[in-house]
């Protein structure tokens, strides 16, 4: 948690100010007790010998204006709390989303995406409400209780006593309960990770869910993970449900010995009415902040336990952009090039094995393999998303290692399987928010054979799409997807199982227009169709991350059984296709 207090430095002064307002208003509110007792033991006897009642009125109208002013006092007190509360939970959530959007692939693995997801948010909100409570109630109270104590002490020595006796008893209590909490507290917000990991999973394949009348299935799931939060929940409750109750039995059996001893004494002449009345009000209020401070407590076992989250993930170091700046560009070094490469996610299972391959300028990388086989981990070691464990990535001669993360990625178009469209207009969605030249937007969807069909769209390129392009039927997405990677003419074009929603007519033509328009770019285009990628200039068929055939369409189906076999059937299928059309 003292990590997180950093952010509270650029409002260190309207810190400083709330505190001086929050020990004013403090003051203020501890007056009112003492001006009732000087009311009830001097103005009253005073106004019954001489039927003066001027001092009554002139202590109730002190009595008015402390409780006024303390009041407003402390209202500017907590709206200036709130602010910076705000505020600097606002700089928390900005500082870690951008580190969670510079760690590298296998660190956000690790994080998994419901957990950054929870630390963003309900992680972030614990803290700020802890922030909130200590501000308004934590400054206050220890002020209250430490002035209550003082003022009581000069009132009457051995009434305080019974109060410097139950004080210490309380804050064991509550330093007690609260340690067992916080444990409990991060349990719950790991737990909760998971539970949010689920509604997100169910969110987003809602569709397929339905489809395949697996509802129940996943109700059944989510109630399991729902369960264990309960009974997380339940755990932490009662470590804290005794907070309050012993709290308040312990406070309400003094302030009953507080008017048991303070009858005794008045009753002995040692003390006056009006000193145990401002003595009971003493205490009440010392009651209440008391409780108060029980609660911030509560808050503080939550918000701990969720500020250790988020300061995890603010003292991760990125590992995906340290630059070996040593590394030498090779003369010869042709446009990309792996070079005896492998690579495992997990450090020990391979997933990819011996992978060697060139590409020249302008040409055509087709890779083909069944789901799990290593496509995209290709990509990934391209995109230096991952570093392999042996080998070299090189492009241009260079290897990715020692090429800075924004410059490596400026040199790539990029079209994922799982990719996305945002809220926004077809034009946006297409630039990106990148600053590309007049027109080069209109010029990638007429590429990515899309123009004719945004034309028809009202608006045409200023159509709004919907969360996730879902007012775009599947291939009309892959097609504005396409069009934003190709829109700024990148030196290499990856298209990731890029145009399996096309029926082949569009497809051949996309495939045509892209070799015409962008000759110079270096294409790897990963697809399950081999007519995706027969044309190609080199083609790998990978099989559990090993390379089984390498060569051109022609050369592969002469050398490699798998890829014969699966261009065989498919071409086939076409076939049979074009003649039902």
């Amino acid at each position: 948690m003292k990590k997180l207090l950093r952010f509270t430095k650029p409002y260190l002064l309207m810190l400083i100010v709330c505190l001086v307002l929050k020990q004013g208003a403090a003051i203020l509110e501890l007056q009112i007790p003492s001006a009732l007792a000087d009311i009830i033991d001097k103005a009253v006897p005073l106004a019954r010998q001489s039927g003066d009642t001027s001092t009554i009125v002139r202590y109730g109208l002190y009595m008015i204006l402390f409780a006024v002013t303390g009041a407003g006092t402390n209202l500017i007190a907590n709206t200036i709390s709130a602010f910076i509360t705000s505020k600097a939970v606002r700089d928390i959530r900005q500082e870690m989303f951008e580190k969670i959007n510079s760690l590298s692939a296998r660190q956000l693995d690790g994080l998994t995406t419901s957990s950054a997801i929870a630390r963003l948010t309900s992680d972030t909100y614990n803290v700020q409400n802890m922030f909130r409570r200590c501000l308004m109630i934590g400054i206050r109270g220890p002020i209250m209780m430490i002035g209550g104590v003082f003022v009581m002490l000069r009132m009457d020595i051995p009434l305080t006593a019974i109060l410097v006796v139950v004080i210490p008893c309380v804050a064991y209590i509550t330093v007690h309960l609260t340690k067992k909490a916080i444990p409990l507290h991060k349990q719950r917000q790991t737990v909760l990770d998971r539970l949010t990991g689920k509604v997100q999973e169910n969110a987003t394949g809602v569709r397929v869910i339905k489809a395949l009348s697996k509802s129940v299935h996943e109700r059944e799931k989510f109630d399991a993970v729902n369960e264990e939060l309960s009974e997380v929940n339940l755990r932490a409750g009662y470590a804290t449900a005794a907070l309050h109750p012993l709290t308040r039995l312990l406070m309400n059996l003094s302030l009953a010995a507080v008017v048991l001893f303070g009858a005794f004494r008045v009753d002995v002449g040692l003390t006056h009415p009006g000193k145990i009345i401002a003595f009971i009000n003493y205490f009440t209020m010392i009651l209440h902040v008391t409780l108060g401070l029980s609660g911030v407590f509560s808050v503080i076992s939550t918000g701990a336990a969720s500020a250790g989250r988020i300061a995890e993930v603010l003292d991760m170091e990125p590992d995906s952009n340290q630059l070996i700046r040593d590394i030498l560009p090779e003369e010869d070094g042709c446009a990309l090039e792996f070079r005896e490469v492998d690579f495992s996610y997990n450090g020990v299972t391979p997933n990819l094995e011996n992978i060697s391959f060139r590409l020249e300028k302008g040409q055509t990388l087709g890779i083909l393999g069944a789901t799990g086989s290593g496509k995209s981990t290709i990509l990934n070691l391209l995109l230096r998303l991952y570093d392999a464990d042996s080998g070299k990535v090189l492009i241009g001669g260079r290897d990715v290692q020692s090429i800075p993360e924004e410059e490596l990625h400026a040199m790539f178009g990029m079209t994922f399987q799982n990719d996305f469209l945002v809220a926004d207009t077809v034009r946006q969605n297409i630039e990106f928010f990148r600053e590309l030249p007049p027109g080069a937007a209109e010029k990638a969807a007429v590429l990515a054979q899309a123009k004719e069909f945004i034309d028809e769209k009202e608006g045409g390129m200023e159509y709004g799409l919907a969360v996730g392009g879902n007012n775009l039927s599947g291939g009309q997405k892959q097609r504005v997807l396409i069009a934003r990677a190709v829109a700024a003419e990148p030196k290499f074009l990856i298209l990731d199982d890029a145009s399996s929603a096309l029926d082949y007519a569009t497809d051949a033509r996309l495939r045509r227009a892209i070799a015409e328009s962008l000759p110079d770019t270096t294409k790897i285009i990963v697809a399950q169709r081999v007519s995706a990628i027969r044309h190609a200039d080199l083609i790998l068929v990978l099989e559990d991350g090993r390379v089984i055939g390498k060569g051109t369409h022609d050369e592969l189906m002469q050398s490699c059984e798998t890829y014969r076999e699966t261009a065989t059937i498919q071409m086939e299928a076409e076939s049979e296709e074009v003649t039902a059309i």
